[in-house]
């Protein structure tokens, strides 16, 4: 599989720091790289330049999207041109090949919609289970900073609340613990309630979560409307949220907002907190990834 990758024309789509480096590393394995959104730098002058994504994806065997993903409508947000540039994934895929693979973090709705219209084959990187157990250590370290910067107290000895107990959520209990936190983790599952008892967590069933509102900072990791307007109401307003769930978060921030609350809603924490670490996990990962995915099609195509 060595060198699979060599001359294989490859667009990327927008771009935060992490990206950049992903792209340098395809240059260095000699992809055919066109590249939009992307600075023009030293490292990145052998890849193809674009102003149009519709332009950058013709002939390309595969498309990377930013870690970042895009909004709901399905527009890149990342990228290092100026601020008017434009990159619409709704009018790049109806343009690609069937079966072309598209790399995403996380696919919009939208999104989600048209690769299964055009029969692309969506890859979300941040479900790959290397990225995600990978990217919950910077994703913890940076809610917790999130956390510092928007409270008058220590993390140490302070009532923290971990909503859902994946793998930020593990991770975000075990380094809460380790800085001296009061930890309570609530989740649905009797597995994960388990899984927090054993890192000496106090634990309380999602169902229960009305009863206990005696929390300094809550942090979220479930996509889905957790904390309503019901429940914030009946927190104290020194009480901080800190929501890393992906959009729209499980946090009703409007409410949060008339009632006076903080709640932050904390995205692409590892590429904003840790770009180089970040910025590492997808160059160790995306690359095999691609030639596994491209050599299941030279395998096909010959067979």
């Amino acid at each position: 599989m060595a060198g699979q990758l060599v001359g294989t024309p490859v667009s990327m789509l927008g771009c935060d720091g992490r990206e950049v480096e992903l792209a340098a590393a395809l240059l260095e394995r000699g992809v055919d790289l066109r590249l939009v959104g992307f600075p023009k730098e030293e490292r990145l002058q052998k890849a193809l330049h674009f102003q149009e994504a519709t332009a950058a994806v013709q002939g390309t065997k595969a498309v990377i999207a930013p870690m970042s993903s895009t909004d709901a409508a399905g527009r890149v947000t990342a990228h290092m041109l100026p601020p008017d540039l434009v990159i619409d994934l709704t009018e790049v895929i109806p343009r690609l090949s069937s079966g072309t693979p598209l790399l995403i973090g996380v696919a919009r709705p939208v999104i989600r919609g048209l690769a299964a219209q055009y029969s692309l084959r969506l890859v979300e990187l941040a479900e790959i289970e290397e990225i995600a157990i990978l990217n919950a250590i910077p994703t913890a370290e940076g809610a917790i900073q999130v956390a510092m910067e928007n409270t008058a107290i220590t993390i140490h000895n302070s009532r923290c609340l971990v909503l859902g107990f994946g793998r930020c959520g593990t991770a975000l209990a075990r380094s809460l613990k380790g800085l001296g936190a009061r930890v309570t983790v609530c989740a649905r599952s009797a597995q994960d309630l388990a899984g927090a008892f054993s890192l000496g967590c106090e634990t309380l069933p999602l169902a229960a979560l009305q009863m206990r509102r005696d929390f300094d900072i809550i942090f979220n990791t479930i996509p889905a409307m957790v904390l309503p307007r019901s429940y914030l109401r009946q927190l104290e307003r020194e009480t901080v949220i800190v929501d890393i769930a992906s959009g729209p978060g499980g946090t009703d921030f409007a409410a949060a907002q008339q009632l006076g609350l903080k709640a932050v809603h904390a995205l692409s924490l590892p590429g904003r907190v840790a770009p180089k670490t970040a910025a590492a996990i997808l160059v160790k990962t995306v690359p095999r990834l691609l030639e596994n995915l491209l050599g299941e099609d030279d395998h096909g195509s010959d067979s």
